[in-house]
């Protein structure tokens, strides 16, 4: 099976990744944070950086699915999705003007393209979150390019999120909401997460 978890930034979708992949014996896949060469040039100056970033993001989640694809006789749980690089994040630089209508067109082409070359998840789990709880774990994490993050870039998100896992017809999505779980340093909050996950694969 490929597992997708999806949520904005600072949701707490790697924490979760690791935590699943671990309890079940899945195989896991970040995103691609570490060593991306666009990441603290893109929070520094959104418009010159925000067609390179997503290309850069778009890439390396096709490159994912499609060792998901060979490696079909396991589970494997993936941090982010390639949907969300396009009707979220894409979608967001474009509508607040910080990428050109004429990027993302040839974003849009791009990932329509890639999109309709790889299957979609089996099952993707949104973590849904508020805007204090993203700010919290982001600051928790302690990245220094996302110190000054803007919260009207995290609630313009949010609003995307919402959208997308309403409107998400790519396969079976889970809603988790974590506002009141910290499943990092409590057992019991993963454990309710568990609850909520092993039906999907027919687990009591």
């Amino acid at each position: 099976m490929h597992i997708a978890i999806t949520g904005n930034i600072g949701a707490g979708k790697t924490t979760l990744a690791k935590m699943l992949a671990d309890h079940y014996g899945w195989e896991v896949l970040f995103e691609a944070v570490e060593g991306n060469p666009y990441l603290k040039s893109f929070y520094e100056d959104m418009p010159r950086w925000s067609f390179n970033l997503q290309i850069y993001f778009l890439n390396s989640r096709f490159e994912q699915v499609q060792k998901i694809r060979k490696m079909h006789y396991k589970t494997v749980v993936q941090d982010r999705t390639i949907y969300e690089d396009a009707f979220i994040f894409a979608r967001n630089l474009h509508d607040s003007g910080l990428m050109s209508d004429q990027d993302y067109d040839s974003y849009f082409l791009l990932f329509q393209t890639i999109t309709n070359a790889v299957p979609p998840p089996d099952l993707t789990i949104y973590l849904q979150a508020d805007v204090p709880k993203l700010v919290s774990q982001i600051k928790k994490r302690g990245r220094d390019f996302e110190m000054n993050m803007n919260q009207s870039y995290l609630e313009n998100l949010n609003v995307l999120y919402e959208d997308f896992a309403q409107h998400y017809d790519h396969g079976k999505i889970v809603t988790i909401n974590v506002n009141d779980l910290d499943y990092a340093a409590n057992e019991a909050d993963f454990q309710k997460i568990i609850s909520i996950l092993n039906p999907e694969f027919g687990y009591k």
